[in-house]
């Protein structure tokens, strides 16, 4: 069984939502199924099917968070070193192809978010990073192609989730 690394509020957020949606949505959707259902004729009765294909998705999404705190393994960053590359470590490269600074964290993949600079720690260049301290060179094989970077700084920085 593969961990599910994530910050405690990662955790506390998905844990609230499990909560909120067996114990309020169940029943609101239970009741709507039921008033549609009194409404007649279940082949045609579209609010009958929304309800049911709500009920649907929101039964997936119950199974995929169990799953994923199942899985969970709640990570303090700020308690590791970050002199090598880690969960939770903010590190700057340079693209070697055209000196370009990038940033990025690494967090778990229930808090990444590439276009905030947040990337998974199960991202092909965050695999490559792992471990890695500053002065460092990786290649990594993205799906645009290869890249090479340097592995300019290592640090941690406190980890801002945007919802």
């Amino acid at each position: 069984m593969k961990k599910e690394p994530m910050l405690n509020q990662t955790h506390q957020k998905l844990s609230k939502e499990l909560e909120h949606l067996k114990t309020v949505e169940r029943i609101n959707i239970a009741k709507i199924i039921d008033e549609a259902r009194a409404l007649g004729d279940l082949k045609e009765n579209a609010e009958y099917h929304a309800a049911k294909e709500k009920q649907g998705m929101m039964e997936a999404r119950i199974i995929e968070l169990g799953d994923v705190l199942s899985r969970s393994q709640i990570i303090d960053p700020s308690s590791l070193s970050h002199t090598r590359i880690c969960f939770g470590s903010t590190v700057e490269l340079i693209d070697l192809d055209s000196d370009e600074v990038i940033v990025y964290t690494i967090v778990g993949s229930q808090e990444s978010k590439p276009s905030f600079g947040l990337i998974s720690i199960f991202s092909p260049l965050a695999k490559a990073l792992m471990s890695k301290v500053p002065g460092d060179e990786v290649v990594v094989t993205l799906p645009n192609g290869e890249k090479c970077y340097e592995i300019s700084s290592v640090c941690y920085k406190e980890i801002c989730i945007k919802e």
